[in-house]
């Protein structure tokens, strides 16, 4: 089969800069409020995450701490916001481990997107959205996140129930991408699968046992990447619900990528014109 190409690719700035358009979209997707979190609240950690969540007009901030080191890399009109910390002090209030770099924000979790905002409107241009089946690795989802938004996909869909919650370790990962790439929640994959193929979306099983490699698979039109968790990869159900199984193929040891480097590679191969 003779594979389409689409030019689709769109750069992901750093945070701080515009947010990457999103094909067919002329504002941003519906939102519904998060179930069970409207008073929850949750920091964000990092340059790079912080500064995507002040420029986010959805998410809410309620308190902004940064050293006086982080301090000096802010605008002018940022500095008055936020309360002058030691870095001991604001690892503290953070999971243990975390990468601050000096600055921190104590934010509500978005409120939460409906899978029908990736429902192509008629005429719309190919777009792609990614899958995950029990991805739980908040570093890997946010790394997905963060090539999703580079490579302009619509959103990450996930279940509810076996996925990664949108915490600050996720949100540094993303590196700003999680407040402008939707992540969606689903109770039930296979229905959303379902959902997605009545929307005109290809579904493509990423599996390292199929004999299709991903680049010969036509993927011209509205695409759904579907990658399972590493190790388990995708359940019978999920595969059942993928119109073809493709693979990466990759040479020498180890075998198999990480999901979250596989999805970006994926992607790439999807958009690239």
């Amino acid at each position: 089969m003779v594979k389409r190409k689409r030019s689709k690719l769109s750069k992901w700035a750093e945070s701080g800069k515009a947010r990457p358009e999103r094909t067919g979209k002329t504002s941003r997707p519906h939102r519904h409020p998060a179930k069970g979190q409207q008073n929850a609240e949750l920091w964000l950690f990092g340059g790079h995450a912080v500064a995507a969540a002040l420029a986010n007009p959805d998410r809410q901030i309620f308190r902004r701490m940064a050293t006086k080191n982080a301090v000096a890399n802010l605008d002018e009109a940022q500095i008055d916001q936020f309360e002058l910390c030691e870095s001991a002090e604001l690892a503290r209030l953070l999971p243990p481990g975390a990468v601050h770099q000096g600055i921190a924000v104590q934010a509500a979790p978005l409120p939460e997107a409906a899978l029908d905002v990736v429902k192509p409107a008629p005429e719309t241009p190919g777009q792609t959205v990614i899958v995950l089946d029990q991805v739980t690795d908040p570093h890997n989802v946010g790394a997905i996140l963060r090539s999703a938004a580079a490579f302009g996909a619509m959103a990450v869909i996930q279940q509810s129930r076996n996925g990664a919650p949108a915490t600050g370790t996720l949100a540094k990962a993303a590196s700003g991408a999680l407040e402008w790439v939707p992540l969606i929640n689903v109770t039930n994959l296979a229905r959303a699968l379902r959902d997605l193929a009545d929307w005109g979306y290809f579904r493509v099983g990423l599996t390292d046992e199929a004999d299709l490699n991903l680049a010969d698979a036509d993927t011209s039109g509205h695409v759904a990447l579907v990658l399972g968790a590493e190790g388990k990869g995708l359940r019978p159900l999920t595969r059942q619900n993928c119109d073809v199984l493709a693979k990466l193929p990759t040479t020498g040891a180890p075998a198999s990528l990480n999901v979250s480097n596989a999805a970006a590679v994926a992607l790439y191969e999807v958009t690239r014109g």
